[in-house]
């Protein structure tokens, strides 16, 4: 088969989204005739603009007519006659649309409730410390090998032009918001942070438009210079193109680190609550994992983030230290 067609299905969020381009990345490098087609929920098409080997994305509209729209779309992926259907996800609705696709072929993971339905069905093992891109080339390991690719993005010349202006001098990059409380580094510790630096130069606080006044906060308490807020100012193909030249990110354990591994930017990751043995640490090829040195009972408390602390304390957060933020600096 020297031409096969492929469909990749990732519909959950944005981070899920650039951890499965490593699959496309691979199955270019064995089938660069092919034609690979990727699905994914609606707002994170964005992230696959100007994809060089992107043939189509389907785009599944969760907000209005949920269901509606996934029979819709999965009537219409039936008609593609796929060679393979890749679902990288263990929920029902993605398992669906791999089960009616017709594909020759339907990949997923045994967890998956559609999963008898696969043509092939893999083992999803988790804290084993595989990170996700290896668990993800497990699906395509029969039609390919058993080394996983990092994910990529693709920001275009116009997302580093419009972030060009913000390079004429060393910088580094913060990420301080997550959705999820427990990922996210306390906002004192930010503050902290930005207070105690050795770095000199300009500091950039990246993150979505709800984020902006969490980063005025930010910058208003810690009262340092040459601090400036760009959330929501950049979209997520520019926030990569300008954190592969900063001299550090730091990020939580959410979207902005699978950004900075995307672009192979350097990177400092805060776990509080989760860990990396989930799989889900940074990929650069200069990463560092910072984390509360005190073994804690508590910790980690679930395999996602929580909306707040389940013991109360969040010492998980509350207690990291500052050295080891700046150490990387050195």
């Amino acid at each position: 088969m020297e031409k096969p067609k492929f469909l990749v299905i990732q519909t959950a969020f944005i981070g899920d989204v650039i951890l499965a381009t490593g699959v496309l990345e691979k199955l270019h490098a064995h089938f660069p005739g092919a034609q690979i087609d990727f699905m994914v929920r609606k707002g994170n098409e964005s992230l696959l603009k100007n994809h060089p080997f992107l043939h189509k994305t389907w785009v599944w509209n969760k907000s209005d007519g949920k269901y509606k729209n996934l029979l819709k779309l999965t009537k219409a992926i039936r008609k593609e006659k796929y060679d393979y259907a890749i679902n990288v996800q263990r929920f029902a609705n993605s398992g669906f649309v791999t089960a009616f696709s017709k594909a020759k072929t339907k990949i997923g993971f045994d967890k998956n409730p559609w999963s008898r339905w696969f043509n092939i069905a893999v083992e999803h093992q988790i804290n084993n410390g595989m990170h996700e891109v290896e668990r993800n080339q497990k699906l395509i390991e029969s039609i390919t090998d058993s080394v996983a690719e990092n994910p990529v993005l693709y920001p275009s010349a116009t997302d580093f032009e419009k972030v060009s202006e913000y390079k004429q001098e060393p910088f580094i990059c913060l990420a301080p918001a997550s959705v999820w409380f427990t990922k996210q580094m306390p906002k004192e510790k930010w503050i902290e942070q930005i207070q105690t630096t050795p770095f000199q130069g300009n500091i950039y606080i990246i993150g979505a438009p709800s984020d902006a006044d969490l980063a005025d906060e930010i910058i208003a308490r810690g009262n340092r210079g040459k601090v400036f807020n760009l959330c929501g100012k950049l979209n997520l193909l520019q926030s990569a193109a300008l954190m592969k030249d900063a001299a550090m990110n730091y990020v939580n354990d959410s979207a902005p680190m699978h950004l900075a591994s995307s672009v192979d930017a350097k990177t400092t990751a805060i776990f509080c609550s989760t860990i990396p043995e989930f799989g889900f640490g940074p990929l650069a090829g200069e990463s560092h994992v910072v984390e509360i040195k005190e073994k804690l009972a508590c910790r980690p408390c679930g395999l996602h983030g929580k909306k707040a602390c389940p013991e109360g304390h969040f010492d998980c957060g509350n207690k990291l230290e500052m050295e080891q933020l700046h150490a990387v600096l050195e």
